[in-house]
């Protein structure tokens, strides 16, 4: 009796995810691909346009010309975050909004509206990097691995 009642349950299970199968809307792999691709070139161009900008009008080297134009870029995605404009964005633009650097201001400009209403401390600065704390430990550990395989190759080689 258990083994009958079991497969009604499978096939019940079963049915309902054929159903909403049907349902769903098919997503285009090469049209989002395409988007998420132009859209990241576009976010790139534009940080080279504004890298550019700052070389000449502000007469300073590379180094600096590039922080400024990540403050830049940072200081704009944090803005359309908070008006919500960046969201509806990322929709659209999928990877391609993500991958820069402005997928990561993203990320920690949400939490912060988010838990805003918890206080400054327990609130933003507690919930800020729960998503981007995971990115930040990555990035620190593969930054470690190839600085010590530069450091061995380099090694090896003198």
């Amino acid at each position: 009796m258990e083994v009958s009642s079991l497969d009604e349950k499978n096939n019940k299970v079963n049915q309902y995810h054929k159903n909403i199968e049907l349902f769903q809307p098919k997503r285009s792999f090469t049209k989002n691909g395409l988007i998420a691709f132009f859209i990241g070139g576009i976010i790139c161009t534009l940080g080279q346009a504004l890298s550019n900008l700052y070389l000449t009008i502000f007469l300073i080297n590379e180094t600096e010309a590039f922080s400024l134009m990540l403050s830049t870029i940072i200081l704009i995605t944090a803005l359309l975050t908070g008006m919500g404009i960046f969201d509806r964005f990322g929709q659209f633009a999928g990877a391609g909004s993500l991958v820069p650097v402005t997928g990561f201001t993203n990320a920690m400009s949400s939490a912060a509206l988010e838990y805003r209403s918890e206080g400054l401390v327990f609130g933003v600065g507690a919930h800020m990097f729960k998503l981007t704390g995971a990115v930040i430990a990555i990035g620190v550990f593969a930054s470690y691995i190839v600085s010590l395989i530069r450091l061995l190759i380099a090694f090896i080689i003198h």
